[in-house]
């Protein structure tokens, strides 16, 4: 293959780079913002509190005095791993090592301390974390930037996908859009789809929390789970960062079902990372910039037969290629990404910073039928900012605020060039293909579709926490959120055949101003969480309430919707309704033994469906040429539906033994309604239409094991597993009106939602000795997710809907890392390998007619599908790379 230019520039400032890298790198940030706590009492050998022990956390101004019962509590630490040193008159001075700090949790360090002697120095202990936390009331997982690092993990995305409960984005068998993404305690989610507008790289990430069951008061707009990622800040003290290089290709077994994925050079991937932090020369103040660039050109290739503005004789059936037959990749991506911070304290007792997080990617889009004409598809370009001040302020050693400030900006097209006016749309003609010329392959002209989408959100987030009492910590506080949300084509193209060469393309009246709009939700909450701790024993307790406006129209008579029909009563735009409810929350840990724990949890959780639904065609104009028997118009926008609401309940046991094993089981259930789904809506005119509204529905019931096992320092294992069962009556919403056009009975039923996978388990096995090597190794194992059988082709063909399971798969990825201490540096070299048997399983896909992904009992029928690697999930990919640090 001939080297793609920009993969050839980079590959060689990699190259080039290693030489000098270790002059340029100092070591990565060490904390963040976001905050956790300290408690726990000091007592001396006869059981006593000290009163006055003072504890300090070290490295930092933080710090508290015991009270007479000994009892402590120290309030808005950043996460991180610290350093404890605990002193009082007459005692020794104690140093805990280790204590580490989670975001919104409590690190429990207790102490007994002895009576000074004239020669005794400092006694220092190393804080040992327990296997199991007995303070937590639901499923939630944390990992900070140690534990990441030791996984064969890149983004996020994969972080997330490891945890207990969580299949490919559904949060315990919810829909995708259902969770909601956090970076250090702000929404960034797109209130578009619900997604989030960052993808986010391992590299910048302190800690992740996960939580997949019921969460506090302070999470809204989500039904199904919080992700909250703590991004890392830069040192006060010293000049830190890191350089992390790799490069990597795929290798599967055979290029049967890859052609052309033969591990030639060059390599198919290449990253190249640098982190720099450390203080500005003003007093308090540090920096942190972080800069990506990324290049995958997947393991999906075409060949450049053909070119767009080929003219091939289609009626006689003559084929004229002028390509020159270079092999393409039909997924190539680029991106690059970056986080950039700076903090400050020079205002006295005040935290400020400002920090901003950017994505700019670049891809292929990956459409099959062009792989003889790689040139014509689409290019879909991303574009994501995430910017803001957070500003906290300790009031005093038992309350501080916080007030955080973000914007969040959202680009995405897909389309072969911006102007419908660009001439190549027309020189190039129509995209065609001859059904008995390679299957149908598009073989001239470019991907006419277009779309695009952009979302500019602005939130404001403010909280009060407060130690009100030793037993109560209170957080109080209230959430605002506007977004200019526009999305649709930005112009229409369609095209004409002429002749057996000839075409023409042209651009569809009046389409600018008709798909493209712009929309303006507004939301608001506030809400009151109180975490109370009595010894061991933990409750929360929390209510939210939630407003939405829409600040949209809708038909006043949907029986007239384009206000048409004649002799029927007049339909005029009627503005939305405003939308508001109120969410409690509770969860409770109560300690059953000294390393062990019961736990409860229930909540209700509300969210608004993705305003892209609501907001498309919810003007009901498409639909001034309805009539009885017409063609389909699609689904109809409804901006004024309620808010879809989900009540979680879980119960669980949490047990450590002898240090060693951790055991924590539960078992969980969620009520789904008001989901978004679909209603047949009769005209006056007797003609039937769609549209969105509240009316679908679902259960979920499963069990959640998790166990980590320390055989030694070095070795340990983790275990969850998860087992589900996931129904409902439709696991779209547009479902309903699906089985409607296709002559299917619509009437709602009980069925396996798509992504039921019943069994989930990830083991993970780590080895580990510090400064000397790493290695981790994965197995995950899912069942496989429902699909609907067919016993022919042709209407009547399928069976009960989702009625049989796909095969299940089993994968497994490793990292392998040796370090290198080179004073002042560290330089380690590490490997990763990703599906490293190369399994072969669907990627969502199967043929209906055999429940399996190699072969189809209508090979004719089938024939493209059975030739198309996306069939297929991502074989082997091995990586090699170098990192670098001081």
């Amino acid at each position: 293959m001939t080297p793609n230019s920009s993969r050839d520039l980079l590959f060689a400032a990699i190259l080039g780079s290693i030489v000098v890298s270790i002059l340029l790198m100092v070591p990565e940030p060490c904390r963040a913002d976001t905050r956790g706590k300290i408690s726990g009492r000091i007592v001396d050998t006869g059981k006593q509190g000290v009163l006055g022990a003072n504890i300090l956390v070290v490295g930092t101004t933080l710090g508290a005095a015991a009270d007479v019962e000994g009892y402590y509590a120290i309030l808005n630490i950043p996460v991180g791993t610290y350093d404890v040193r605990v002193s009082a008159v007459g005692y020794q001075t104690n140093v805990i090592r280790g204590v580490r700090v989670e975001s919104g949790q409590t690190a429990t360090v207790n102490l007994t301390i002895a009576e000074a002697l004239i020669e005794a120095g400092e006694v220092t202990t190393v804080a040992d974390r327990p296997l199991v936390d007995r303070r937590q009331t639901s499923a939630v997982a944390i990992l900070n930037k140690e534990d990441i690092e030791m996984l064969p993990v890149q983004s996020l995305d994969d972080v997330v996908n490891l945890q207990a409960g969580v299949v490919d984005g559904h949060f315990r068998g919810g829909r995708l859009g259902e969770v909601q993404y956090q970076v250090e305690g702000v929404s960034v989610n797109n209130p578009y789809d619900n997604s989030p507008v960052l993808e986010l790289d391992r590299s910048v990430l302190q800690e992740v929390q996960v939580i997949s069951g019921t969460f506090d008061a302070e999470y809204g707009q989500a039904m199904s789970g919080v992700v909250n990622a703590v991004l890392r800040s830069g040192s006060e003290e010293r000049f830190e960062g890191s350089l992390e290089l790799y490069a990597g290709e795929y290798f599967p077994g055979s290029t049967t079902d890859f052609p052309y994925a033969d591990g030639s050079f060059p390599p198919a991937i290449g990253n190249a990372t640098l982190t720099a932090s450390g203080p500005t020369g003003l007093s308090g103040t540090s920096f942190l910039v972080n800069v990506r660039r990324f290049i995958d050109d997947a393991a999906i290739y075409g060949t450049r037969r053909f070119v767009p503005t080929d003219t091939s004789d289609f009626s006689a059936r003559e084929f004229r290629p002028t390509g020159d037959g270079e092999v393409v990749s039909m997924l190539q991506y680029e991106e690059w990404s970056g986080h950039a911070k700076i903090a400050t304290r020079l205002i006295p007792d005040v935290q400020l910073s400002y920090q901003l997080i950017g994505n700019f990617s670049e891809n292929r889009a990956n459409n099959f039928q062009y792989r003889f004409n790689p040139d014509g598809t689409k290019t879909q370009e991303r574009q994501a900012l995430v910017h803001g001040l957070d500003w906290t302020h300790t009031l005093s050693t038992t309350a501080f605020y916080t007030v955080n400030l973000r914007q969040n900006y959202f680009s995405y097209s897909d389309l072969a060039f911006e102007s419908t006016l660009d001439q190549r749309y027309y020189d190039a003609g129509a995209p065609r293909g001859d059904v008995n010329y390679e299957l149908g392959a598009i073989i001239q002209g470019y991907d006419i579709g277009r779309y695009e989408q952009e979302t500019n959100a602005f939130v404001v987030k403010g909280s009060l926490t407060s130690q009100v009492t030793q037993d109560h910590l209170l957080k109080v506080g209230g959430e605002f959120q506007y977004a200019d949300v526009g999305f649709g084509a930005p112009g229409t193209l369609s095209y004409e055949i002429l002749s057996g060469t000839a075409s023409r393309v042209y651009v569809v009246a009046d389409s600018l101003a008709q798909n493209t709009r712009r929309y303006f939700p507004t939301t608001f909450a506030l809400f009151a969480q109180d975490r109370i701790e009595v010894a061991d024993f933990l409750i929360r307790v929390g209510l939210r309430a939630e407003y939405t406006d829409a600040n949209s129209t809708v038909p006043s008579d949907p029986a007239n919707p384009a206000n048409v029909i004649p002799g029927a009563p007049e339909s005029v735009p009627q503005p939305t309704t405003t939308k508001f409810v109120v969410a409690p929350r509770f969860g409770m840990s109560y300690p059953i033994t000294a390393t062990g724990a019961l736990y409860f949890s229930y909540g209700h959780f509300y969210q608004m469906p993705g305003f892209g639904n609501l907001y498309a065609n919810s003007d009901y104009s498409i639909l001034e040429n309805l009539q009885e028997g017409g063609v389909s118009y699609g689904v109809m926008g409804n901006p004024d539906i309620n808010p879809e609401f989900t009540v979680q309940y879980e119960f669980g046991f949490k047990q450590e033994f002898a240090r060693m094993l951790g055991i924590d089981l539960s078992v969980f259930y969620k009520d789904i309604r008001d989901l978004l789904g679909v209603e047949l809506i009769d005209t006056y005119a007797d003609a039937t239409y769609a549209r969105f509204t509240n009316v679908d529905f679902g259960s979920v019931y499963g069990i959640k094991a998790t166990v980590d096992y320390r055989v030694s320092a070095a070795l340990s294992f983790s275990l969850n597993y998860t087992y589900l069962n996931a129904v409902g009556n439709s696991s779209d919403p547009t479902e309903t009106a699906n089985r409607a056009a296709a002559g299917e009975d619509p009437r709602p039923r009980q069925i396996p939602f798509d992504w039921d996978q019943r069994h989930t388990l990830n083991l993970a096995a780590t080895l580990y000795e510090q400064n000397d090597y790493a290695f981790t190794a994965i197995l995950r194992y899912g069942d496989g997710s429902p699909y609907t059988p067919s016993i022919g082709s042709g209407f009547g063909a399928s069976l009960e809907r989702n009625s049989t399971a796909k095969p299940g798969w089993a994968l497994v990825d490793i990292r392998a890392e040796k370090f290198f201490p080179i004073d002042p540096a560290r330089l380690s070299v590490f490997l990763r390998v990703f599906n490293l048997f190369d399994t072969r399983f669907s990627n969502g896909f199967v043929f209906t007619s055999t429940g399996t992904v190699f072969y189809s009992l209508n090979p004719a029928a089938d024939a493209e599908a059975l030739i198309n690697p996306n069939r297929f999930a991502t074989p082997r990919r091995i990586e090699l790379g170098l990192r670098i640090q001081l």
